[in-house]
């Protein structure tokens, strides 16, 4: 075991690892590659800033996961997972960043030990972090297997969290409140946006009731003015102005499981285009969390959501939101379900999402949206910011 406890009890690493099990059978897999470093540490509890190299962690259908990984973090594998020391395995440091070397061919003498060499291999193909020359040197070094795209297997055995899970999050969502409450204390014409953002890491890191605050998977994101009509830009060291709108979409965070949220400020008198987008967007979260409730699908909640904003002539056309959870950069989403047309998933009590409304055009745009629980009643908001256009005047 670990020289510190992860933050789960190790029965439920155990549960977790029958439902990757049970989801390998289902998948005609005898062995899984795990690539993806919040599926790594929801298997395992293994938590470190090594994603940038090579590692992984193979499940079986018989022993207890083995994690891989540079020779220099093994000892955080022993610090911070729960798996014993004969089951944490790693390359040499002349492996790394090689022209001639590749990890994974030591990875694969590992699988062929293990008694794997001709079995059948799940690998998570579109990850991040899983790159075609690892692939390609897996097929060339166990060219008597058979290896089968296993991406998004493992995000969809996470969709349902467990209470610590959920609590968490809450203490993620106390996190965000706390963030976007010194935003409305300094956000004024003039503040530089970096200087606003140094207030937001601040408040983010210090936590709040208990719950520290973790690195986020995503940067903050920032639209002012014209930039407003683009979703994904950071910030500047540019101004903010005054009768300008600026949106920020943000996320709490606690031991690696987020909150996003985003609210969008008018630093003086709005005009009447953005209001009445804000009420489109309000009657349209409205109907949507309206429908979020369990035995209803995630498309119910996009059509409610897209068919009050028709109401007002306004179009979305991208998806209303996604599952969230536990999350490593550069992706704060679980790759599983989706709140759009289409996506028919069962909303089940556990289920956590991002219920991103966020509505962008030609030279503006607006987000208000909430991060939400499905529950055996009503959806659960997990953070408790005020629900429209924020004034500053």
């Amino acid at each position: 075991m670990s020289a510190e406890m992860p933050p789960f009890e190790a029965s439920e690493y155990r549960a977790r690892l029958e439902k990757a099990r049970t989801a390998m059978d289902q998948a005609g897999l005898d062995l899984l590659i795990v690539s993806d470093p919040a599926n790594m540490g929801w298997l395992t509890g293994y938590d470190g800033w090594s994603f940038y190299v090579h590692q992984c962690v193979v499940v079986s259908k018989e022993k207890d996961p083995i994690w891989f990984g540079r020779e220099m973090d093994a000892n955080g594998c022993r610090r911070t997972a729960y798996l014993d020391a004969d089951r944490i395995k790693w390359y040499p440091e002349h492996y790394v960043v090689s022209e001639t070397l590749h990890p994974m061919t030591v990875l694969a003498r590992i699988i062929a030990e293990e008694g794997y060499a001709s079995s059948t291999i799940g690998v998570e193909k579109d990850n991040y972090f899983f790159s075609a020359a690892a692939f390609e040197a897996l097929l060339a070094s166990l060219p008597n297997a058979k290896f089968k795209n296993a991406y998004r297997l493992i995000d969809w055995q996470r969709i349902i969290k467990s209470p610590q899970e959920i609590e968490y999050m809450r203490g993620a969502g106390k996190i965000v409140d706390a963030m976007f409450q010194r935003v409305s204390e300094v956000i004024r014409p003039g503040v530089k946006q970096s200087d606003l953002v140094a207030e937001i890491y601040h408040s983010g890191t210090r936590g709040v009731d208990g719950y520290w605050g973790d690195y986020p998977s995503f940067v903050p994101l920032i639209g002012a003015g014209v930039d407003a009509s683009a979703p994904h830009l950071t910030w500047s060291g540019r101004p903010i102005c005054a009768n300008d709108s600026i949106f920020l979409e943000l996320a709490g965070v606690h031991r690696h499981y987020h909150c996003p949220l985003a609210r969008t400020y008018y630093l003086g008198k709005p005009s009447r285009k953005f209001r009445d987008a804000e009420t489109a967007v309000l009657e349209g979260m409205n109907a949507g969390l309206q429908v979020a409730v369990k035995g209803n699908t995630c498309e119910d909640i996009a059509n409610a959501y897209r068919n009050a904003l028709a109401r007002y002539g306004l179009v979305k056309s991208s998806r209303a939101g996604y599952s969230i959870g536990l999350g490593y950069p550069p992706d704060g989403s679980e790759h599983s379900a989706s709140l759009r047309s289409g996506d028919k998933t069962e909303l089940r009590p556990g289920m956590t999402f991002h219920f991103m409304s966020g509505l962008w055009y030609d030279d503006w745009g607006v987000e208000i949206t909430e991060s939400i629980l499905i529950t055996e009643g009503k959806a659960e908001c997990l953070a408790n910011v005020p629900r429209e256009l924020l004034v500053i005047e």
